[in-house]
């Protein structure tokens, strides 16, 4: 009976110990987890990428110009040197947009898990703009600040920050999309191939026109289609904050259907939804030669990157899929 007892009390301690190592194991990931969430985007590296995407120099970006070859290098260097490698053989996935020839710019970041990596999450912005529009004191470039440099901004500085961290258990595809502006036609080409290659999409979060805060709104900036999913939920639950919200306007005028995360939704019928600013009130600048760096708030679009990072992180690390369509 007493060695009985013996065995017993040597289980019972093994069992406790192993329980105490585990849950200490979960507290260091958690503890370590909350030491990378915190972004370290600042407003002039925020500025220095949109000096850039948004100069003069560029054209205004239009599908098939020099000006859009010169963004995409920009960002292939952004990428090179933080280690996000191509997607495809490089980084340009190519395609014919209304018989001109263009590209959507696409880098991977491998999922550091051996089971999570095979679910990718993508995060994406569309690069091209206009070129140029109704002349306005002799100025005829549209340099696209908020339309889209800003969101692109985002998503090279968010590539930045994950490649830094190296935590992201899911591989994550970070695209600069090519004519968002004759149709949606770079994300809708890269949705057809990927869906081919029957890869395995948790989500997609989308960038869009996020130069400039929202006008007397207790959320930072709001997410199309809203209601179709629990994505808005699970990223304020990610962040701790009222990250984003529900603008009616959004709803209104179907952005949820206009801006690059549409063809990925069709396609996989996944949560794939855009973040904004634009609530209609806060900026008259859309399609006007007037969408300039000048008219952006680095310091608001440096916090917002930042808040976003810890929802991005945990989109890319939860042991399941945690974001769902209603």
């Amino acid at each position: 009976m007493k060695q009985c007892l013996s065995v017993l009390l040597i289980f019972v301690v093994f069992v406790n110990c192993k329980q105490g190592t585990i849950a200490q194991s979960k507290e260091k990931d958690t503890s370590v987890t909350s030491s990378f969430l915190k972004g370290n985007v600042t407003a002039g590296e925020v500025e220095e990428i949109m000096n850039f995407l948004a100069n003069d120099k560029l054209g205004g970006r239009d599908t098939g110009s020099k000006g859009l070859e010169s963004a995409a290098q920009f960002v292939e260097k952004e990428f090179k040197e933080v280690g996000v490698r191509p997607y495809f053989e490089n980084y340009k996935n190519s395609f014919l947009a209304k018989g001109v020839e263009t590209f959507n710019v696409v880098g991977y970041l491998e999922g550091i898990d051996k089971d999570l990596k095979e679910e990718f999450v993508i995060i994406g912005a569309h690069l091209d703009h206009i070129g140029t529009a109704k002349e306005v004191n002799g100025d005829v470039i549209a340099n696209g600040a908020n339309d889209n440099a800003a969101g692109s901004t985002a998503v090279i500085s968010l590539a930045k920050q994950l490649a830094k961290i190296k935590k992201n258990k899911r591989s994550v595809l970070f695209v600069l999309f090519g004519a968002e502006e004759k149709g949606l036609l770079g994300s809708k080409h890269l949705a057809k191939v990927l869906k081919e290659k029957n890869i395995d999409l948790y989500a997609m979060v989308n960038f869009e026109m996020i130069g400039v805060p929202l006008n007397e709104k207790s959320y930072e900036a709001y997410i199309t289609g809203y209601e179709k999913s629990n994505m808005a939920d699970k990223i304020n639950e990610y962040s701790k904050s009222e990250l984003v919200g529900f603008l009616p306007k959004a709803k209104e005028f179907q952005l949820f259907q206009r801006s690059d995360n549409y063809p990925f939704y069709k396609e996989f019928n996944v949560p794939c939804q855009t973040i904004s600013t634009f609530d209609f009130t806060n900026y008259n600048y859309y399609h006007h030669v007037d969408d300039e760096v000048s008219e952006m708030n680095f310091e608001f679009m440096a916090k917002l990157i930042n808040n976003c990072l810890p929802s991005i992180v945990n989109i890319c690390r939860t042991p399941t899929k945690e974001i769902t369509l209603n």
